[in-house]
């Protein structure tokens, strides 16, 4: 299990430009913690990380899902980012994210606790504040760590 401590948002942006690379192409991030714990900023560094300009990657709390393709032709791929926060597992399970999941791109899920399915594969990591730190842990077990 990996653990890492960022002290800054451009600490937390540089360890999701690392994540990019290890997800890349098609891989799946689920992001589990409570609110202000760098989730977006995370998932901001792994659009930097495949091309895409950070200023684009806002949580799509109100949208729920935002696609985002990289502006170089040389990237690594294009990001869907997805954020749950808004919605019960039964809500979720009506918006056909088995079938998103699977597709190409990174994913990125925020609020992941709240999907009704587990996602083979998929990296999950737990964040939270420690202080002026963030840790981010990489958990194993979907349905024990996350509910």
């Amino acid at each position: 299990m990996r653990r890492w401590r960022t002290r800054s948002e451009e600490e937390t942006r540089a360890l999701g430009r690392e994540l990019a690379r290890e997800l890349a192409p098609d891989g799946v991030l689920l992001l589990s913690g409570e609110l202000g714990t760098g989730k977006t900023v995370l998932a901001r560094g792994i659009g930097e990380g495949l091309g895409i300009d950070p200023r684009e990657v806002q949580s799509p709390t109100y949208t729920l899902i935002r696609e985002h393709r990289p502006g170089q032709p040389e990237s690594l791929g294009g990001l869907i980012h997805a954020d749950l926060y808004r919605l019960d597992p039964e809500e979720t399970a009506a918006l056909g994210l088995e079938e998103l999941l699977a597709g190409p791109g990174i994913k990125v899920v925020e609020w992941a606790e709240r999907l009704p399915f587990a996602v083979p594969g998929a990296l999950k990591l737990r964040l939270a504040r420690a202080g002026e730190h963030r840790e981010i842990v990489e958990t194993e077990d979907f349905q024990t760590d996350f509910r």
